[in-house]
């Protein structure tokens, strides 16, 4: 009996595929990646959202800026009351009290060391006694005493109206007014509460923050190619075939920390790569923009990375283990 030519056909068809399946497998080639997700972030923390806080206590008397306003380094932000209207004009009399002590220990300190000089001199001529010679000395060193204990006790009093005195919070450079703690001008404050929130405008140097799984982090080293994809930009994505994708930004690993963080990720720095497309400006990726990343590793077949997934193995490693092993046959050499 001979089979259908349906038959046939779907036999031949399933043939076919199987093998083209099976030579795209092992000839294609794939690169692997290790993928996360993060933001965009400055390089220099001075460049970074900022907050601005109280210097004393007291309670928000006056709001100079509002939210979105930009402000030049210097300007007033707020103005904070003390709680006591009266203390300033009570530490400026405790100041000129305390002044006036002073010029008075002084006056008696000068008198003193006359009295000392006199009782010297009469002491060595024999008619003084040395008792009295040695009284004026203890005057002398009782009025320094009582100097030194004026002296600190002026010290206090101008420290305390130096910070009374910065009871208007200025900005500490330039930026916009991103966020005020209105809160803050109903309720009582004290120092180091947080004012308002300063985010820096201007050029800075940014970065992407990735956060990346830990099996995958032997594969990421300083170097790396990187391929980010940024939120709000058009992009289509292929991991495994770099060329094909289009949207999408070159970058560089440039640093990894040591130590994952709090969710067990390692967090990677990327910086932007050399010679390539320039990443969208501040317009379109601002701070703190979304962004999805894929760190490229090693090259394999099709069929490989397919096996790995499903298995849920770690990436090749590859030119980095034999590099690593190469590096650890140096080292045991050198410590030979």
């Amino acid at each position: 009996m001979r089979p259908p030519r349906i038959a046939r056909v779907i036999a031949w068809m399933i043939i076919f595929v199987v093998g083209v399946t099976g030579a795209v497998m092992v000839a294609v080639r794939w690169v692997q990646t290790a993928p996360g997700q993060g933001q965009v972030i400055a390089l220099d923390p001075h460049d970074r959202a900022q907050s601005v806080t109280a210097f004393v206590p007291g309670r928000v008397d006056r709001w100079f800026v509002t939210d979105g306003q930009l402000v030049k380094k210097g300007d007033p932000i707020a103005k904070i009351s003390d709680n006591d209207p009266e203390l300033l004009a009570r530490l400026a009399a405790e100041r000129d009290q305390v002044l006036a002590e002073i010029a008075s220990v002084e006056s008696a300190r000068s008198v003193a060391s006359i009295d000392v000089n006199r009782a010297r001199q009469m002491y060595a001529e024999g008619l003084a006694a040395r008792r009295e010679y040695e009284q004026a000395q203890i005057r002398v060193a009782d009025q320094s005493a009582k100097l030194a204990d004026s002296r600190a006790k002026l010290n206090r009093i101008q420290v305390s109206l130096r910070r009374q005195a910065e009871q208007i919070v200025r900005a500490p450079r330039d930026g916009r007014i991103q966020s005020l703690n209105a809160a803050a001008s109903a309720t009582l404050v004290s120092a180091g509460t947080e004012l308002a929130t300063l985010t820096p405008e201007g050029n800075t140097e940014r970065v992407v923050e990735l956060m990346v799984d830990g099996r995958d982090i032997a594969l990421v080293r300083p170097g790396r190619r990187v391929r980010l994809e940024f939120e709000g930009w058009p992009a289509i994505q292929f991991s495994g075939w770099p060329s094909v994708a289009w949207g999408l930004f070159d970058g560089r690993v440039r640093s990894v920390d040591p130590a994952a963080m709090s969710t067990g990720l390692f967090r990677v720095l990327i910086e932007p790569l050399p010679g390539t497309q320039p990443w969208p400006s501040d317009r379109f990726v601002r701070l703190g923009a979304k962004v999805r990343g894929w760190v490229q590793g090693e090259t394999v077949s099709v069929g490989y990375e397919l096996w790995r997934q499903l298995n849920d193995f770690p990436l090749e490693f590859g030119n980095a283990v034999k590099s690593e092993e190469k590096s650890m046959d140096v080292y045991k050499k050198k410590s030979k």
